[in-house]
């Protein structure tokens, strides 16, 4: 008795020329609905699976497959009692499923998409049969990626058979391939519901790449993509140099959630996820120079973020020093040009879209799930809490000193003028320890800067500091137990304070 393929696949990719292959070697071809027509255009013979079962299609296609003539055939193990039972029930072998599922994400993502446009897309048969398959692999090869095509046909040519490590794999991939699918819908749905940390988190994802290795060389890592994703970083494209690494990765993510925060040309550069150089200016190049010479040392093997397409003057300036990454929403031919010459340098072409979802961050064991800190500086609900007020372009500096510090890691400070970061004092274990960083590093172009905290002060002492470098004007969200003796000491050193009443911890 020849053996039997039941093919039916969404994405067709590929799937004439393995029947025909299949037909070469002698096996039998079934199919449903759209492949049958296929299959049977191109030449290959071919048997709806209604023939098998002795029962139509119904429901507008719902039901196909959903028979015992499909299920038994796949899920009988080749064992005397299952196959006495087969007989006893004229049902065949069914020896391959090659199935792949109904395109519910591309529906989803389609403008105008309907709820009832996705229900109707939501797989019930090809499922079934893929996991019956993937269970009685040992008897039944299941193929579910068409890339599996030529290795599967290959194996046949070569042994006759498919080999008992082949067949673990192929099963291994059908079930991440159902529960991709139902990770996709139990997402959708839960969108629909307004549902933010459902009982049960299903989290699916593709793998972009792997990478050469993680954080450091000994440890192994890869890229993936979350299944709905419509943005961020996943969705780069990369134009020039090598492969980005584990690193580049969490760099470039820093770079891009900071950089969206401007509306005027702005450059950040990134070095260990905090911010060594930040600006913005009247153009893209202006923006790069202020944003470099904040702090051109640390710059050196940095990440650059541009939130304007990049044009010649910029790229001749960023093609400079070396560099790691460059992302930015477009870049002139030219630009892209100059920046090319330098065969080992990162592009990354990316739209700058607003951030939306939810945030991740693993733990041994588990996951953290929160929104994402996308709350803007309302300047109505900024409290003026000394006798000197901020003066109008004080106030533009301290709301550009506020978009920063909140994507610096706690503890942060962050010393700005001129919308250019001077000092950036970074994930200390305590708050003036870390305005000494940044406020040593701005010297003495702090004198008529402004400072902005993540937390608010728990002692006056960081004020008292920021007085003895001559800053101007403090932004920190407040509700210490000891605000007063902060607000008196700015007082009394004719310091602006203004509290936010929002907090910006980064871990």
């Amino acid at each position: 008795m020849s053996k039997r393929a039941l093919i039916s696949v969404s994405n067709k990719d590929g799937v004439v020329e393995f029947a025909q292959g299949l037909e070469a070697l002698g096996w039998e071809i079934i199919s449903t609905g759209g492949t049958y027509d296929t299959l049977k255009r191109s030449g290959v013979k071919v048997t709806k699976v209604s023939d098998i079962t002795g029962f139509p299609e119904i429901l507008n296609g719902r039901v196909k497959t959903l028979h015992p003539a499909i299920h038994g055939g796949i899920l009988a193990r080749r064992i005397p009692e299952h196959l006495q039972e087969l007989e006893k029930n004229s049902i065949q072998p069914i020896d391959m499923v090659v199935v792949n599922l109904y395109p519910f994400r591309e529906t989803i993502q389609k403008p105008g998409v309907t709820l009832e446009d996705a229900i109707e897309n939501i797989d019930i048969g090809g499922p079934t049969m893929i996991r019956a398959a993937a269970k009685n692999y040992r008897d039944v090869i299941v193929v579910v990626d068409p890339r599996e095509y030529p290795v599967i046909l290959d194996e046949l040519k070569a042994r006759g058979d498919i080999g008992a490590e082949t067949r673990l794999k192929l099963a291994k991939q059908a079930f991440a391939h159902t529960g991709f699918y139902d990770s996709m819908i139990a997402q959708y749905l839960g969108g629909l519901t307004g549902e933010k940390f459902p009982e049960v988190l299903l989290w699916g994802g593709e793998k972009i790449q792997e990478m050469r290795y993680g954080e450091n060389p000994h440890q192994s890592a890869a890229f993936y993509r979350q299944a709905l994703a419509v943005g961020g970083l996943p969705m780069a494209r990369q134009l020039n140099g090598k492969e980005l690494s584990y690193n580049n990765v969490v760099d470039a993510e820093a770079a891009y959630a900071l950089v969206m925060e401007f509306e005027s040309p702005a450059c950040v550069i990134i070095k260990h996820t905090n911010p060594c150089g930040v600006a913005t200016g009247k153009d893209l190049s202006d923006a790069y120079c202020r944003a470099f010479n904040a702090d051109p040392v640390s710059a050196f093997g940095g990440i650059i973020a541009f939130n304007r397409t990049v044009d010649v003057e910029t790229a001749k300036q960023a093609a400079e020093p070396f560099m790691e990454v460059i992302i930015a929403p477009g870049y002139e031919a030219a630009a892209l040009s100059i920046l090319c010459a330098k065969k080992n340098l990162r592009l990354l072409e990316l739209p700058m879209d607003r951030p939306a979802g939810m945030q991740m961050k693993s733990v041994v064991g588990g996951m953290l799930v929160q929104e994402l800190d996308t709350m803007p500086l309302s300047t109505k609900e900024l409290k003026v809490v000394t006798e000197r007020k901020p003066s109008p372009a004080e106030m533009a500096e301290l709301a550009f000193a506020w978009k920063v510090v909140k994507h610096v890691k706690s503890n942060a400070i962050v010393v700005t003028k001129d919308n250019t970061s001077l000092g950036v004092g970074a994930g200390q274990m305590n708050r003036v320890g870390a305005a000494r960083i940044a406020l040593e590093q701005a010297g003495e172009k702090s004198r008529g800067a402004v400072l902005a905290s993540d937390a608010f002060f728990p002692f006056k002492d960081t004020v008292e500091l920021a007085a003895e470098y001559g800053i101007t004007a403090i932004i920190q969200p407040g509700g210490s137990v000891r605000d007063q003796e902060s607000i008196d000491e700015c007082n009394r050193r004719g310091i602006a304070m203004v509290f936010t009443g929002v907090r910006h911890f980064r871990h």
